[in-house]
């Protein structure tokens, strides 16, 4: 895979690893994820808990959107980056409503403080790379230069 070429492309990599790997600690390790999100790991569910199915599911979607963004960030899917900005925020409204109304622990707002400096991130990411196109020369297209061997 290619490095990113852009500022706001480093920031949709950051993430897109980050979120595969997880995914991939969700899947593999459930317990040290619910750890690190503050959630209680019983020693013994009771009859009807679907923790565990419902873990891997967002452990699976997790893994999954990682590779959405390192393929948007190979392929340099500008449409995407600002796509990411807007629900990321919203991401961040939603996980911090629910810390808020106490629906999740306290720590749970580090998902959503990661969500929302995620999406600055990458908003400025995008400011700063239309900056800078903005503010560089324009090439010269390769047929409107002149041949070096032209005869004068």
């Amino acid at each position: 895979m290619r490095l990113p070429r852009s500022g706001a492309g480093w920031t949709i990599a950051v993430f897109g690893v980050l979120a595969l790997l997880m995914g991939a600690v969700g899947l593999l390790w459930p317990e040290a994820l619910l750890r690190m999100l503050g959630f209680e790991v019983p020693a013994q569910r009771a009859a009807g808990d679907h923790t565990g199915t419902f873990l891997m599911a967002s452990s699976m979607a997790s893994f999954n959107m990682g590779v959405y963004y390192l393929l948007a960030t190979a392929t340099e899917w500008r449409a995407f980056y600002r796509f990411t900005v807007f629900f990321r925020l919203v991401t961040f409204t939603v996980f911090s409503i629910a810390v808020l109304a106490d629906i999740a622990p306290g720590r749970f707002f580090g998902v959503a403080a990661w969500e929302g400096a995620g999406a600055v991130a990458t908003a400025v990411g995008l400011w700063w790379d239309a900056r800078r196109s903005s503010t560089a020369e324009p090439s010269v297209p390769a047929e409107a230069a002149p041949a070096t061997d032209a005869v004068h």
